[in-house]
């Protein structure tokens, strides 16, 4: 356990931050599976509509350091792929 007032500052903010962006990662994973979904049972509007959504968090989350860039591309693209081969 640090000492230095500083230091254990710190690491209360690291618990803070950490919390905050584990939240924003479930957001994106619940609207992905949900996107699966609507793949899955053919509704290809509500799946465009999430998929707008999906690609909104994930460029602003890339954009906030939670999520590394390539991977919110490499995201986004297999998505893309999964909507484009449902039609």
């Amino acid at each position: 356990m640090a000492n230095i007032k500083s230091a254990k500052k710190r690491i209360e903010i690291t618990k803070y931050r950490t919390a905050l962006n584990k939240g924003k990662k479930t957001e994106i994973k619940t609207y992905i599976r949900k996107f699966d979904n609507a793949i899955n049972e053919g509704n290809i509007e509500e799946a465009r509509e999430l998929l707008k959504a999906i690609d909104k968090k994930l460029k602003r989350a890339a954009h906030l350091n939670i999520v590394h860039k390539n991977a919110v591309s490499r995201n986004i693209s297999n998505l893309t792929k999964k909507l484009n081969n449902a039609i």
